[in-house]
């Protein structure tokens, strides 16, 4: 059987990126929207899952909404919420001075993790498009001294219509290089991005795919946690890269549309 045929078949739960695989900027992509009408009809189901820890799910439901698409809260998640849950789970009462927006703030806030901007116990830094020096700074000195240092997500850079703008993983960087000091990244492609999805769905994890643009993110999610990685051609990923590709995706697909017509063909 074709190795995309195969997937699909054996798929029950699509865990789908955004940005470069649903929609591209302000616009979805052709065949989004019909793919969730087939992954719906063959008695499927799907899970939006995005890095882009600067906006709160509620954000993304209301872009989605505008493009035809509508979905619930449990519906979608951010590396934002995987992060949260970690605290949680991990370090529960510990002080957290986060590096991240004030939508991220308030998700924080609403998940019972303790901000403070004196003496944290841990740093978080997210994709945080009000980062100024201050927020720079503080979190260095505070890592320098002996807070724990996590991360959203790892992700280098964001792409925008035009190019792409840096994202957490080179905030990141700069802190690295001033403290010495590595942070744990949360988000995809790291195992607490895949338990929170199978504890939230459900899902079994041998018949859930992780759907993206990204090989190092997206495909990596499902290929190095026991699930299964799906490369999709409308974002980041171009065919010709996949010859030098550390990580290899079960099956490649032009796009969403694709999927969705072979879908129909089970």
């Amino acid at each position: 059987m074709d190795k995309r045929l195969e997937l699909l078949k054996n798929t029950h739960l699509f865990v789908l990126d955004m940005d470069g695989t649903f929609y591209l900027g302000e616009g979805i992509l052709p065949g989004a929207l019909d793919f969730l009408s087939a992954v719906k009809e063959t008695g499927r189901d799907y899970l939006f899952f995005t890095n882009n820890s600067s906006k709160a799910p509620e954000d993304y439901i209301k872009k989605l909404s505008g493009m035809g698409c509508r979905i619930t809260r449990d519906q979608i998640m951010t590396s934002g919420d995987v992060t949260i849950r970690y605290l949680a789970a991990h370090y529960p009462g510990k002080s957290v001075y986060l590096v991240g927006t004030p939508a991220l703030e308030r998700s924080f806030r609403d998940g019972g993790i303790l901000l403070t901007r004196e003496r944290p116990d841990i740093v978080v830094v997210g994709f945080d498009t009000t980062l100024t020096y201050e927020k720079l700074e503080r979190a260095c000195t505070y890592i320098r001294e002996g807070s724990l240092f996590l991360a959203t997500h790892l992700d280098i850079n964001c792409p925008v219509e035009g190019g792409f703008i840096p994202d957490c993983g080179a905030f990141c960087a700069a802190i690295r290089l001033s403290t010495g000091k590595e942070p744990r990244f949360l988000g995809k492609p790291f195992p607490e991005t895949v338990e929170m999805v199978l504890d939230k769905t459900g899902a079994n994890r041998g018949h859930t795919t992780f759907v993206g643009d990204r090989l190092y993110t997206d495909v990596a999610t499902g290929v190095k946690n026991g699930a299964m990685g799906a490369l999709v051609l409308t974002g980041e990923t171009k065919r010709e890269d996949l010859a030098s590709a550390d990580v290899q995706p079960d099956a490649v697909f032009e796009g969403l549309q694709e999927m969705g017509q072979l879908l129909r063909r089970l």
